[in-house]
């Protein structure tokens, strides 16, 4: 079972791990983890019980993505040393596709809980809701405090301001690269969202890029105690990393949330509004173009979506019909829209 695991040659990864990294004993087992995110990650355990957490980019992928994991890696080595914001100590990298037929990095295994849907959020007491809430946001203003030379992660963008034009440009730029259909009102919101960028607030920092609750890991404690999936960290402007993570934060009742079952949705956890106000108050930051920020944040998601539908229409396409799950992407892809220009009457 263990030999065909997607991207894992076991006994070149086995006898790699062994000369890198401290205390392996085999025979090792592998399991592919089941979450999102662009990489694969391994659990690996070992005979006597040892874990770590092996990273990989898919087995499909091409070399050229493979740089993630590299550059993930460096991103947890930085953080772990720096100790502001709790992440898994970065243990070993192999930049050598020869072994398993990409670059993978290893961590280690941090074990606690992770909050993907509204039954985990449901299995919360009130009191450990509040603390993980509160947890969750004191991290992320952690993360926004960190000054990027002085961790030693200066390089990890070659900008420092413009965050929002570049993401404007990016996400814009990926769409058009792949564009199977007309989507007017995305091309409108980002001409309208690209005459009306507000200031950045503060200096440029760290930013996650996807950080949520299921993108932790909580202790017994109920406190964060690992940040994962840095894939997407650079250099930025925290109110705008704020307000991606605040759509992930669901409302019952929510005309178009982020997730279909999103944690937040128990009754135990706060509601967005309370949210925003903490990290107002504990970062100083000003929040003032949240409006515009999460009319941009619905558009920015739009376009991802966009970018899942065409995929999977073209590896739908061969003489069969459009399957149902394509129709409902692109769907949702319009409903985003469609939620984005409600937002957008007065204020762009």
């Amino acid at each position: 079972m263990t030999n065909e695991l997607p991207g894992i040659e076991a006994p070149a990864v086995t006898a790699w791990l062994q000369q890198h990294v401290d205390g392996v004993e085999p025979p090792l087992e592998y399991s592919l983890i089941a979450a999102g995110g662009s990489n694969l990650t391994y659990r690996v355990e070992d005979a006597v019980g040892h874990l770590w957490a092996l990273r990989r980019p898919p087995a499909t992928a091409v070399l050229a993505t493979a740089h993630d994991v590299v550059r993930e890696y460096r991103i947890l080595d930085a953080l772990s040393r720096d100790r502001t914001v709790p992440v898994p100590a970065a243990l070993a990298l192999c930049e050598d596709i020869d072994v398993t037929g990409a670059p993978f990095s290893v961590m280690a295994f941090v074990d606690g809980t992770i909050l993907r849907t509204a039954d985990d959020g449901a299995r919360l007491t009130p009191g450990e809701a509040e603390t993980a809430t509160a947890s969750l946001v004191d991290v992320q203003v952690a993360m926004h405090s960190l000054d990027p030379d002085a961790v030693g992660l200066g390089t990890l963008s070659r900008h420092r301001t413009g965050y929002l034009e570049r993401q404007l440009a990016r996400w814009r730029t990926q769409v058009d690269a792949a564009q199977v259909r007309e989507t007017p009102l995305l091309d409108d919101l980002h001409e309208r969202l690209a005459r009306t960028v507000p200031p950045e607030v503060g200096a440029p920092t760290i930013v996650h890029g996807d950080y949520r609750f299921d993108n932790v890991v909580l202790g017994p404690d109920r406190t964060v105690c690992a940040v994962l999936d840095w894939e997407l960290c650079t250099i930025g402007d925290a109110v705008a990393d704020f307000a991606w993570s605040l759509l992930y934060w669901a409302d019952p009742g929510d005309p178009c949330p982020f997730l279909e079952s999103a944690p937040t949705l128990a009754p135990v956890f706060s509601r967005r509004a309370e949210i925003a106000e903490r990290y107002a108050t504990t970062s100083g930051r000003s929040l003032d173009a949240l409006p515009w920020l999460i009319v941009f944040s619905y558009w920015k998601m739009a376009c991802i979506v966009e970018g899942v539908y065409v995929r999977r229409l073209k590896g739908a396409r061969g003489g069969a019909a459009e399957s149902p799950d394509v129709a409902r992407i692109a769907a949702r892809v319009d409903l985003l829209l469609e939620h984005a220009g409600d937002g957008a009457r007065g204020i762009l």
